[in-house]
C-alpha cells in the first residue's frame, strides 16, 4: 500500500486536484482489488465486477486529467486490519469504514504506472452500517458508495469544509445514479461515508 496518510488525516497539507477535463478514452487504469476478508465474497454477489465498476464509475466521472498509465488498489478487509491503519495515519484507534491513501499522481514516467493510491473498505462497519443506520441501500450499493467516495478522494475531492462537501455529495450522487444506486444522501443530514 502507498505509505502516505488519508486525506483527512490531521496536520497533512491537502492534496492538490488536478484540472478537470474529461478522463481520456485511451487511458484505462489497472486496478488491483485484494481480499483479506472472506466475508466480502460471501455477503456480495459479485463483489469482484462491482467494485471494479464502482471504481471504474467514479475514475471516468471525476472529470479529472488522469495519466496515460495508472492503477490503483482497492482492498476488501476486516474491521480489525482497518483499525490498524487508522490508527497508525489518523491517530484514531478504532475501525471505520473506508480509508483513502492517495498516491502521487505528479510523478509520471513513460510507460510506467502512476500510482492513485488505495482505497481499503472494512467489512463489519459497512455492514454494521446498513444494519444500524436502516440505509435504503443494500450492501452492495452501501460498498459501491464508499469505493466512489475513496476513490474520489483519490483523485483530490474532500468533505472537510461544506462548500467541497457539497461538491463531493452531488458528484458521488451522479455517479452511483448512472450505476442505478438511489441518492445515499436522501432522507438523511449530509453525512460523510
Amino acid at each position: 500500500m502507498a505509505k502516505k496518510p488519508s486525506a483527512k488525516t490531521p496536520g497533512r497539507s491537502r492534496p492538490t486536484r488536478p484540472k478537470k477535463t474529461a478522463a481520456p478514452k485511451s487511458a484505462r487504469p489497472t486496478i488491483a482489488l485484494s481480499f483479506d476478508c472472506e466475508a466480502w465474497e460471501d455477503a456480495v454477489l459479485d463483489v469482484e465486477e462491482l467494485c471494479l465498476r464502482a471504481a471504474d464509475a467514479a475514475l471516468s466521472g471525476a472529470g479529472v486529467e488522469l495519466p496515460p498509465l495508472y492503477e490503483l488498489s482497492l482492498v476488501l478487509t476486516t474491521d480489525a486490519e482497518i483499525q490498524i491503519l487508522n490508527r497508525m495515519w489518523r491517530n484514531q484507534d478504532k475501525p471505520t469504514n473506508v480509508l483513502s491513501f492517495p498516491g502521487d499522481m505528479d510523478i509520471v514516467h513513460d510507460d510506467v504506472p502512476v500510482l492513485l493510491g488505495d482505497v481499503v473498505v472494512a467489512f463489519e462497519t459497512t455492514k454494521r452500517e446498513v444494519e444500524e443506520q436502516k440505509l435504503a441501500a443494500s450492501l452492495s450499493d452501501h460498498l459501491s458508495h464508499l469505493i466512489v467516495h475513496g476513490v474520489l478522494h483519490l483523485l483530490g475531492y474532500d468533505h472537510e469544509i461544506d462548500e467541497e462537501a457539497e461538491e463531493m455529495e452531488q458528484l458521488e450522487t451522479e455517479l452511483l445514479a448512472g450505476l442505478g444506486i438511489p441518492n445515499p444522501y436522501a432522507d438523511h443530514e449530509r453525512r460523510n461515508p
